[in-house]
């Protein structure tokens, strides 16, 4: 079954792809697929879906409880956009943690996307952010 290519970054495209998993490691390899594969799709670089790879690395929870985590991406041209949660209070605090040699989760944040913050609702946190995705020129036909 050929699946239709989706247009490339920059003509008007928007799309959106919601990925819920069972907070178990084991699953975590699925989250990554989906990004590669939709890396290969929008023909990124391989410095976008590296950067995108080491901030799903980074937001994915550490440790396995019960529930469910959500992957939310949206693209539109060359804006990503997505969310990733919901997380609990333990590990909003891991997440904002950085170690005492001056690394940790939002310095690799900080340096991977545009933008992300940190939003919380009803006891529950989710991670918002924004990057903007470069894509490989095009190749022409017959070339």
């Amino acid at each position: 079954m050929d699946v239709p290519a989706l247009p490339a970054p920059g003509l008007g495209m928007s799309d959106e792809i919601v990925l819920t998993l069972p907070r178990e490691r084991r699953f975590y390899d699925v989250a990554h697929l989906v990004v590669s594969g939709l890396g290969a799709r929008l023909n990124l670089t391989m410095d976008n879906l590296a950067d995108l790879q080491l901030a799903l690395d980074g937001l994915l929870p550490r440790r396995e409880t019960e529930g469910e985590i959500t992957v939310v991406l949206r693209i539109h041209d060359e804006l990503l956009d997505g969310q990733i949660g919901p997380f609990d209070a333990e590990a909003v605090a891991e997440l904002e943690r950085i170690g005492g040699d001056g690394y940790g989760t939002p310095v690799v944040l900080k340096a991977v996307f545009d933008s992300y913050r940190v939003d919380i609702d009803g006891g529950e946190a989710w991670v918002h952010f924004t990057k903007t995705i470069t894509p490989l020129p095009q190749e022409k036909a017959g070339a």
